[in-house]
């Protein structure tokens, strides 16, 4: 027998960016079945970062101190990054607070990042959706196929214990379903790009020694820089448990446990008991997907774009995917959101992935391998010019993978069709150097306000316009009856006396429910912001072509 569900929009995936799809439109009472077909339960070498802008969103849902809670690492254990020959070995220099994760309070964003293992972040969203009556999770639940009509989407879902069939019937259907994505095969688009750098392995071990004898300085990363076994080691928790990173040899594509031991001894610098806990096998790719859409089917994250996990931005890149989605579907779906938000959601999200995506493959030209030098151990002047030459292209290599708060907090929407602009220009692009800026695209600045909260705190789950000055509240009434009456979930906020207005270059400042600028000024067209914001203009037409006509010449930026 086969069942049939219904529901509003059917995630397929259960990862972290399926479940951020699912708390936003679940926070908005938007009914949503996830699909999931693997346990995601217990260890897994996945995303470890868990950096500021993904935090940002764990506030507003509620969870950014239960994150912090859960995480098996000490609140106050420094986010460093330790360049050394061996664990035990010569340190050759330290990149600090990497991320952004020092725990202290910082006027550009209300959360520091959070080193956290994946599967931690994947229990505390689960346990929220649990929390969201229109949320419905299927685990050990498998898409098999979809189809569409201009009223809906139809999806046959089969469970994996039972062997049964299930029907699904909803209005929308996201593919959050990672790199091997089912959704990207059925509606037919093609990741484009360079595959397959080099094949990598990831492994979870248990070291207990490690926690009775720790090395001397602690830190989140160990870069660890030998002939013997080049590699990356990094603590998990408290209790011996490490993620190990380490590259194969061109044509190999599997070793044995004998080996990851060899290996393992030769990172750390001495033999211990090392027990291997989980292993994956992993290739850097560039690949990003030709279209991210065919009418009611969707891709996010990894289904539609790929890239080495070199400056932590994966999982981060996927979840703002997610939170870009569900305020926009959850806009149509109640009502009073058009076709263009749908429409914006590739014109955003890809210039944002490809920038990204650059980042990443330049983290990635140089890793521990590359900085090998002779006599990194000598207890010698050849030695001590050895260390001295790495430690500086160490810094002049290696700084921009964790100072990436121009890329995290410098995400924009330039050429976005619902963001009206003011014809300023917006700060120049820089890995490193966030400025914050109120240009229209530009995520909102932040500001701490005198009752010690968040200015993000104050944003509502709709639309917020920030009123800064006297001589604007006319307009500010004004723009929010229009927004009343074409049903726009809206929210005044008086900040007036505040000294916000300078921050803001403004009087007026229209905010996004995903926390980005959508127009400031003291002047406007009331009704045509109101249509264009909603993504109601009557030109947007559904875009289902290729945004990426020539990727060759998109990547080249980097490649070259």
């Amino acid at each position: 027998m086969t069942e049939t569900s219904k529901t509003q929009v059917l995630v397929v995936g259960a990862g972290p960016v399926g479940l951020a799809l699912a708390i936003e439109l679940g926070l908005r009472g938007i009914e949503v079945i996830v699909i999931e077909q693997r346990s995601r339960t217990g260890a897994q070498p996945r995303a470890k970062t868990t950096n500021v802008r993904t935090m940002q969103h764990m506030r507003r849902w509620g969870l950014a101190q239960a994150l912090r809670a859960a995480a098996p690492l000490p609140y106050d254990y420094p986010t460093d990054v330790v360049f050394s020959t061996t664990l035990f070995g010569r340190t050759l220099t330290t990149i600090e607070n990497a991320f952004a994760g020092a725990k202290r309070r910082d006027p550009r964003f209300p959360e520091p990042a959070q080193w956290v293992p994946q599967y931690t972040v994947e229990k505390i969203l689960h346990e929220r959706i649990a929390k969201l009556p229109s949320v419905r999770l299927l685990s050990g639940t498998s898409l098999e196929d979809a189809s569409q009509s201009s009223t809906g989407v139809t999806a046959t879902a089969r469970n994996l214990e039972t062997d049964t069939r299930r029907t699904i019937r909803a209005q929308y259907l996201i593919g959050a379903d990672g790199a091997r994505s089912r959704v990207r095969e059925i509606i037919g688009a093609k990741m484009q790009g360079e595959h397959a750098f080099a094949l990598n392995y990831n492994l979870i071990l248990r070291i207990p020694e490690l926690d009775r004898t720790p090395p001397a300085r602690r830190a989140i990363m160990y870069w660890l820089i030998n002939p013997k076994s080049p590699g990356v080691l990094s603590p998990l928790d408290g209790n011996g448990e490490w993620a190990f990173i380490t590259r194969l040899a061109p044509g190999v594509t599997e070793i044995s446990d004998d080996e990851v031991i060899r290996r393992v001894h030769a990172a750390i610098g001495r033999p211990m008991p090392v027990e291997i806990v989980a292993r994956d096998y992993w290739a850097a790719h560039r690949l990003i997907a030709d279209r991210y859409r065919d009418r009611r089917m969707f891709l996010a994250g990894d289904a539609c774009h790929l890239h080495p996990p070199f400056g932590g931005y994966g999982m981060n890149l996927g979840i703002a995917d997610g939170v870009d989605l569900g305020w926009k579907f959850a806009a149509v779906l109640q009502g009073w959101g058009g076709e263009g938000l749908l429409a914006s959601y590739e014109d955003e999200r890809r210039p944002v992935h490809l920038r990204t995506i650059d980042e990443a493959i330049e983290n990635y030209r140089t890793l521990s391998g590359e900085l090998l030098k002779d006599d990194l151990d000598a207890d010698s002047a050849e030695g001590e010019r050895a260390r001295s030459a790495v430690a500086k292209e160490i810094i002049a290599t290696k700084t921009r993978e964790f100072d990436t708060l121009g890329v995290v907090l410098g995400a924009r929407y330039n050429d976005s069709p619902i963001i009206t602009g003011d014809g300023s220009a917006p700060p120049a692009e820089h890995y490193a150097n966030f400025e914050p800026s109120a240009h229209p695209g530009c995520l909102a600045p932040h500001a701490w306000l005198d009752d010690g909260s968040s200015l993000y705190d104050h944003f509502g789950l709709g639309y917020t316009l920030l009123l800064l000055s006297d001589a604007a509240a006319a307009l500010a009434q004004e723009i929010e009856d229009a927004a009343a009456a074409a049903g726009v979930p809206f929210t005044l906020l008086d900040l007036r006396g505040t000294g916000l207005e300078k921050l803001y270059a403004a009087s007026l400042a229209l905010i996004r429910p995903d926390q980005f600028v959508a127009w400031r000024g003291s002047n406007v067209d009331v009704a045509m912001l109101i249509r264009k914001i909603s993504g109601n203009e009557s030109n947007v037409q559904p875009n289902m072509q290729s945004k990426t006509q020539n990727l060759g010449e998109v990547f080249g930026r980097v490649a070259s």
